[in-house]
């Protein structure tokens, strides 16, 4: 926690601002080379707002990266002239040539690392019938603290609250629901990110909630994963 009591998420140290620009990217479906510039960089700044809001320690590469996207948003708006339009250099390889290298780090990394989930994993509670169905063959992947993001951000656009949200150690405890979270865990063996939020009234419940997410994710009390097809993002506890 801070001094004031604020509750403070420390991002890992592999999350990066080049981590976050290409989840964006995969996440849009576009090529690195024809990025839409205006699209991402607003998307990457209500990111890192939401990251601020939820009190996560923002490093300054995140800021910076931010800022370096609408400079090139900036420019993209600017009017070209035709007889020079040619000699140009693209503002956008300011980010394609270090977002290149990190690709071919991150894709050297996961030859060495990648270790398959099992495929005949076994739920051990049924979904109930309005619960999305997950397909038969749907490829698993972990889930990162961006694809979470992006989950929750789902759930607060669907919050009807608008207040601003305080996080004090008097009004809330991040702790307290840790330790309902994994009970809720321990009796169903798996619940998927949205159940976790079932019945929760305000918004800083969510809020609370989506930070004893990221602290049991820290300290490896859960396994996250996410289908590939449907999106539908899982928790297990740790061994299960």
């Amino acid at each position: 926690m801070d001094d004031d009591g604020r509750w403070r998420v420390n991002l890992p140290v592999f999350e990066g601002p080049l981590d976050l620009l290409y989840h964006l990217i995969k996440k849009n479906e576009v090529d690195i080379y024809d990025i839409p510039i205006a699209e991402i960089a607003d998307q990457y700044l209500a990111a890192v707002e939401l990251m601020k809001e939820l009190n996560m320690d923002v490093a300054g590469e995140f800021l910076v990266m931010a800022a370096t996207l609408m400079q090139i948003k900036s420019k993209m708006l600017l009017p070209r002239h035709e007889e020079i339009e040619g000699l140009e250099e693209d503002p956008r390889l300011m980010i394609v040539r270090p977002l290149e290298e990190y690709i071919k780090i991150k894709e050297a990394a996961k030859k060495i690392a990648e270790r398959p989930l099992l495929d005949d994993m076994v739920f051990a509670r049924a979904p109930d019938p309005d619960e999305t169905t997950v397909a038969r063959g749907d490829e698993i992947i972990a889930a990162g603290l961006f694809e979470l993001m992006d989950a929750f951000a789902k759930l607060l656009s669907r919050s009807s609250e608008e207040n601003v949200v305080t996080l004090t150690a008097e009004t809330v405890s991040v702790r307290e629901r840790m330790v309902e979270l994994m009970d809720l865990l321990a009796l169903h063996q798996t619940l998927s990110f949205d159940e976790l939020f079932t019945g929760l009234p305000t918004r800083t419940d969510l809020v609370v909630t989506f930070l004893a997410i990221l602290e049991m994710a820290k300290i490896s009390a859960v396994r996250i994963v996410q289908h590939v097809q449907t999106g539908l993002i899982r928790l297990f506890p740790q061994g299960a």
